[in-house]
């Protein structure tokens, strides 16, 4: 007895400290969503979960895309729909896009108001022309699935939080008679006369109102349908429909359609509903949407959110938030933990849930589709997130990142083109970018072990988008290796993507046994040879001739084959096979000056000029971090045998780049790529090349983190005597045996272990 006693002891003291090391942090503390609100970061300050469908956040302008009849470049500015040099709010939408360099989105606006009732959002100028109000950051707070703000104009508080589908408002109003929510049915992001195509309202009951809306943008074929609930049944409600006269009028005329209507329907409607209030009196709205009808949103509302408060969403919402943060725990100081934590949130914010809770989707031949196993997705930012995003997922979310790669399978299945997805967005491909990068993202998947698919299903559908002969100049890479820059405005960008793409399909065929595929794209992947001039040593458009082109300047990020890029970044593109580039540059030695020059180098401002999304902040000398096409450009001194400037680079671009700060990114968040390229070089390595098991090494910037892997086992990595200034990697160790090549594998995190570096201010040459 007495020795059960003592063993039954001991467990259950092993059990008590077990559960104290597996407790979770509170990690939200260090999650500032206004981070990259300013400038050109493009993200937004509101409300959502891990992967939400919803994104529930202020509007702080409506800047049309049209001007004269002519894109109107102020809108660029407004890709996420807020602002942080703005100084009033025109409402609360439910969908944004995270850091994007285009938009769409901002449906289903909602403003709270009290006063006369105005329909128009005025101007910034202006406010009291409208229904916007003023606001100052002094009353202003984002968290991790939560945000609030004082409308200073109305003297409302206005707080917002989310479950994945439903975006809950609490409105503080003042003692009205005369309190209004006004729905806004027009407003939309990157909007522009004749965006909407329809938008429909039913007011089921004083409290309840479905509806849908149907836009023509950057997803052609979009609609989205709603279901809204009110804490308090509305005293009355009517509309205004701002659509221009047309011939016919229908019979619909034989009602007044304007005041306590009940169905109503239209281009372009703004709704209101009006309520008497107490002092201090909240008012909560919960509005879900959904991908294939109002039935489906109202019982995505119901069976989300139900009869909960607002503080019981926002406590449950961030809960999840803490959990999925705790995935990666660090030591270092709070400024640290800040850009470290908010860079998780920006990388757990996209692709977004695109399926209603009983598991239906619109797909892309417009019809319903049930998810059978998996989560279905979309708001795939391919060229920017194959890069670090989708890789860090394959560490950190590979569960997810499998359910993502199911949902471009079902893209390409669906789809009339069969081809696997270039930018998918809400039932569509918009086509945005260059390259096929969804086969990248696939591929590394299978190859590191975590499609649950069949895998020869991938390659096929890979195969196939490879060979779209009519799409983008495939079929001039195809028959000549090169895309002639009569043919293409980025000729050279996208015979280099389609390259390194063409190697990832040949990695796939290697790892499946299939020779003769793999013979035929490991091939294929040599093209991006064509297009380097060995005489001037950089990347350069040919003629259909075979010719260089002439009048060629290595600077400019116009009119010269490149997309978001000039030579001098994209000469660098070849992560498939670095030895070859340097060879095709003169070796080693002449390779790495080359690098240098890059960093060192001065860029006039004339040579970006034509790049919207690229400013001073986003450059270090030539080298362009605040866009993706060099992001594995510091990474390449390893291959040059001169790892030391990989690790000085790498903390260099970490400082420069990223703040905790409102313009704290150098450029576009893209979806997450930028905060997914901090998160892992931070942690010591990064993917020059997905579709590889490879990691190459570069400097870590935490002393401590732990990985908790989906697979139960953890990956430490300590940094000995790491600091600003020890940003040299004097030694590693892989649990306890040492990394002489720089180079990490995916299987050996996944293993489970520990990377020890040894860190110091001396290069180690």
């Amino acid at each position: 007895m007495k020795n059960h006693g003592t063993t039954v002891f001991l467990f259950l003291l092993f059990f008590s400290l077990n559960l104290k090391a597996q407790k979770s942090e509170k990690l939200i503390q260090y999650v500032n969503p206004l981070i990259g609100t300013e400038k050109m970061g493009h993200t937004y300050p509101g409300a959502t979960v891990p992967f939400g469908a919803v994104q529930l956040s202020p509007e702080t302008d409506t800047i049309s895309y049209e001007l004269n009849g002519k894109y109107n470049g102020e809108v660029y500015k407004y890709c996420a729909g807020y602002r942080y040099e703005d100084k009033t709010i025109v409402g609360f939408s439910s969908t944004h896009f995270s850091g994007t360099g285009h938009s769409d989105l901002g449906d289903f606006l909602i403003m709270p108001t009290v006063g006369k009732l105005q329909l128009n959002p005025g101007t910034a100028s202006n406010p009291e022309s409208g229904y916007r109000s003023r606001f100052s950051h002094e009353n202003e707070k984002a968290e991790a699935g939560y945000y609030k703000v004082k409308l200073d104009d109305y003297n409302i508080l206005a707080e917002l939080t989310a479950s994945t589908r439903t975006g809950v408002h609490r409105y503080t109003f003042p003692k009205s008679d005369q309190a209004h929510l006004i729905l806004d049915l027009t407003a939309g992001i990157y909007n522009y006369d004749g965006k909407n195509v329809w938008t429909y309202v039913r007011v089921e009951n004083d409290g309840t109102v479905t509806g849908y809306r149907q836009t023509n943008g950057w997803a052609r074929t979009r609609t989205v349908y709603f279901a809204m609930k009110f804490s308090k049944p509305f005293k009355s409600y009517g509309q205004k429909n701002f659509d221009g006269p047309q011939v016919y009028k229908g019979f619909w005329r034989k009602f007044d359609q304007n005041k306590n209507f009940p169905e109503i329907a239209g281009k372009n409607l703004k709704m209101y509903f009006d309520f008497d209030t107490k002092e201090n009196e909240a008012i909560e709205v919960k509005l879900a949407i959904s991908p294939v009808s109002q039935a489906n949103a109202l019982e995505n509302l119901e069976k989300e959110t139900g009869r909960q408060s607002f503080d019981q969403v926002k406590a449950k919402t961030q809960e999840n938030w803490n959990t999925e943060l705790n995935k990666i725990l660090i030591n270092g100081s709070d400024t640290e933990k800040m850009n470290f934590y908010t860079a998780m949130y920006h990388t757990f914010i996209s692709p977004t849930t695109y399926m209603d809770v009983n598991g239906e989707y619109k797909g892309l031949d417009q019809n319903v589709h049930k998810a059978e196993g998996f989560t279905n997705y979309t708001t795939f930012s391919i060229w920017d997130t194959y890069r670090a995003l989708h890789p860090f997922f394959n560490i950190i979310q590979p569960k997810r990142n499998n359910d993502m790669v199911t949902s471009m399978m079902a893209h390409y299945n669906q789809f009339s083109m069969k081809m696997l997805p270039i930018w998918s967005h809400y039932a569509n491909d918009n086509w945005c970018m260059s390259g096929y990068h969804s086969v990248s993202v696939a591929a590394d998947a299978v190859i590191k072990g975590n499609y649950t698919g069949d895998p020869k299903e991938v390659l096929k559908a890979c195969i196939a988008t490879a060979n779209k002969r009519d799409y983008e100049g495939i079929g001039y890479y195809i028959d000549m290796g090169y895309i002639p820059a009569e043919k293409s405005g980025t000729s050279v960008s996208n015979t280099l993507e389609y390259a390194y793409d063409d190697w990832v399909i040949a990695q796939l065929a290697k790892h499946l046994g299939e020779t003769e595929i793999y013979n035929q794209f490991i091939k294929r992947s040599e093209n991006w040879k064509n297009n380097f001039d060995q005489k001037e040593g950089f990347m350069r458009p040919r003629s259909e001739n075979g010719s260089f082109k002439k009048d060629f300047d290595v600077l400019s990020t116009h009119g010269q084959g490149f997309i978001e890029g000039n030579s001098w970044n994209y000469s660098f593109f070849v992560p498939q096979n670095p030895d070859g580039l340097i060879q095709m540059m003169g070796g080693r030695k002449k390779f790495a000056s080359k690098l240098d020059e890059l960093f060192t180098m001065h860029l006039p401002d004339e040579f970006f000029a034509d790049t919207e999304d690229i400013t001073r902040e986003g450059i270090i000398g030539g080298y362009v971090h605040g866009n993706e096409p060099a992001h594995h450009v510091a990474y390449l001194y390893n291959w040059a045998g001169q790892p030391w400037k990989t690790q000085a680079q790498i903390r260099r671009i970490l400082e420069m780049q990223y703040k905790a700060t409102p313009d704290g990114l150098g450029g576009n968040d893209d979806a997450g790529q930028m905060s997914a390229w901090y998160i892992l070089s931070s942690l010591g390595f990064y993917p020059v090349a997905p579709g590889s098991e490879d990691y190459a090494i570069g400097s870590p910037a935490v002393d401590h983190a732990i990985l908790n892997l989906e697979n139960g086992k953890t990956f430490e990595i300590e940094a000995i005597n790491q600091s600003p200034k020890n940003v040299y990697v004097e030694k590693i160790l892989l649990n306890g045996k040492e990394i002489k090549n720089f180079t990490l594998k995916h299987s050996e995190i996944t293993a489970g272990g520990k990377l020890t570096f040894y860190m110091s201010a001396k290069a180690k040459k």
